[in-house]
């Protein structure tokens, strides 16, 4: 009973609607802490930075680096589809 519904939540996950949507929201996602970054190290070389900043910009690496790879294989997969 359990099998079964599992499989079948994730047959319906895997329509391809479903990874458009996730690999978009994942590459926002990526888009909106990269901007971050850049704005707190801006922030951090311009004077008395709070130290908490400190701690929020190198914390966003946490996030940024994951997010970098599913970019790099959603653009693996988009060269792989053309050639």
């Amino acid at each position: 009973m359990i099998t079964t519904v599992t499989t079948a939540a994730l047959a319906g996950l895997a329509t391809p609607a479903v990874a458009v949507s996730l690999g978009a929201v994942a590459v926002i996602s990526l888009i909106i802490f990269l901007i971050l970054k850049e704005l707190s190290s801006a922030e951090l070389e311009s004077g008395k930075p709070a130290p908490r900043l400190k701690s929020f910009a190198s914390s966003l690496n946490v996030a940024i680096l994951p997010l970098l790879l599913v970019f790099a294989v959603i653009v693996a997969v988009k060269i792989a589809e053309i050639l």
